[in-house]
């Protein structure tokens, strides 16, 4: 007996909206979840392993791939690129799982036009405000790429109406209970 193919998620919010910190709980509690590991030219962040949290790589080797067509979605953020290796998402559904693409907003429109099936959730923060009590907490930024993000937010939470399922982080648990209820609808 084959394996059912698993389902494309695609998992977007602001930076800073506690996108991984969701994912942290998800993967704990849904074995059939697996976390589509993205290219990145930017630096690691303290504590970031390649490999796990991103793949980091050169510009040039990130650009060698887009032209070889081996990216489900890239795009430039904050003057870093990220993208999605296709060969690894595909093998992975084809194993049956449900493969969440935790990406940026403008690598989801693109992920949305070429996968028009594709399980969309938007993770949205609270307000604004709680959006950059969160960046600033984590200490990791300088302050123009802090301002930089939250002009890029206010952007982005203008699009998030174009995803299927939008869910608001303001509580861990509920927030994680009502990724994993969508999930488990359409799986």
């Amino acid at each position: 007996m084959t394996k059912e193919k698993g389902k494309l998620v695609l998992y977007t919010g602001c930076s800073g909206v506690g996108k991984g910190t969701i994912m942290k709980e998800l993967l704990k509690r849904d074995p059939s979840i697996r976390l589509s590991v993205s290219n990145t030219t930017r630096k690691p962040r303290e504590g970031e392993i390649d490999g796990v949290h991103y793949n980091f790589v050169s510009r040039e080797d990130f650009i060698r791939l887009a032209d070889a067509d081996g990216y489900i979605e890239y795009a430039e953020y904050c003057e870093n690129l990220y993208g999605t290796p296709k060969r690894h998402v595909e093998e992975l559904l084809c194993q049956g799982f449900n493969v969440f693409l935790e990406i940026e907003v403008k690598g989801g429109l693109q992920v949305m036009e070429k996968y028009p099936d594709v399980l969309s959730i938007f993770i949205l923060p609270p307000s604004l405000e709680e959006l950059e009590r969160r960046l600033r907490g984590r200490g990791t930024e300088a302050e123009e790429v802090i301002l930089s993000r939250l002009a890029e937010a206010e952007n982005e939470l203008k699009i998030a109406e174009k995803y299927k399922y939008r869910v608001i982080n303001d509580e861990l648990d509920k927030a994680v209970d009502e990724v994993l209820e969508i999930l488990h609808k359409h799986a």
